[in-house]
């Protein structure tokens, strides 16, 4: 049975060493299938996703959203290193008792996902991986990038920028995706300077190649069935990274949306959730 939807859920808490971790957790109690951990891109927290999708995933399983440590309404001091972000990940997922989870991970989350699938793999059943890319992949993103992800308050128009496509149909897209994801009345409360600029470090030390021979080494190792979704050009993570992944991560799906960028999943949401329900009820 659901009964709370992304916008009534109420935030929890859960105490993993001396810190308060925030999460929501709702959906389909009766489902036989695992909870899906999401894991959110750049400084955002539990009300940067879109209701729509939540709600769509909600529908057939418990969904679990999730502040790392130090970002938006969880405690701590933020990690500087994207190993240790997935291992605090795993934590929680070991704190709710949890034997096994389905993961998604945008954008930075994606980087997140893909450590703690590497990491801690007995953990993960299936693995999502929206707008990102691995170690040692393409880290050319716009320059523009770099003065718009940065703002204190995102506006409409660096959310346009950065996560939709140039056509018409985009931007009406991006405009309806901005109505839903304000629609929550007790939004969570933006992360820190501090946040931000610890998951800049982070984001530093995870791009160079681990190995100059063979950098996506690790990438076959695993083993997990991977859904990778992205937009024909996404100015944040190019989407040349997804190729890289979708090569070799032994039992992975590409899907590359039309006139989308980074955040492809808001730009179809329909179309989004259609191709992930079906993946993940396989």
């Amino acid at each position: 049975m659901m009964t709370d939807t992304h916008n009534t859920a109420p935030t929890r808490y859960v105490n993993i060493a001396n810190t308060q971790f925030a999460y929501r957790r709702w959906g389909n109690t009766d489902s036989d299938l695992p909870p899906i951990l999401m894991l959110q891109h750049f400084r955002g927290g539990m009300d940067h996703w879109d209701p729509l999708l939540t709600d769509g995933l909600a529908e057939g399983r418990e969904v679990i959203l999730f502040n790392g440590r130090g970002v938006a309404s969880s405690g701590g001091k933020p990690r500087t290193r994207i190993e240790d972000m997935a291992d605090d990940a795993a934590e929680f997922v070991q704190a709710l008792n949890l034997s096994q989870i389905d993961l998604l991970g945008f954008s930075l989350g994606g980087f997140q996902a893909l450590d703690l699938c590497w990491r801690h793999p007995h953990l993960v059943r299936k693995l999502m991986l929206l707008g990102t890319g691995p170690r040692g992949g393409d880290p050319e993103m716009e320059a523009q990038v770099l003065t718009t992800a940065v703002h204190e308050v995102p506006t409409l128009e660096d959310f346009q920028y950065l996560f939709f496509g140039r056509s018409p149909r985009a931007l009406q897209a991006s405009r309806e995706f901005w109505q839903r994801r304000h629609l929550r009345a007790d939004q969570d409360p933006p992360s820190s300077l501090e946040a931000a600029n610890a998951q800049i470090e982070a984001n530093m030390h995870y791009l160079p190649r681990l190995s100059e021979e063979d950098p996506f080494a690790y990438l076959r190792t695993i083993n997990q069935p991977t859904f990778i979704l992205n937009g024909v050009h996404d100015v944040m993570i190019p989407t040349v990274n997804s190729f890289y992944m979708a090569r070799n991560i032994p039992d992975a799906q590409l899907f590359i949306y039309p006139e989308a960028g980074h955040g492809a999943q808001f730009q179809y949401p329909e179309r989004f959730l259609y191709h992930a329900v079906h993946f993940l009820a396989e």
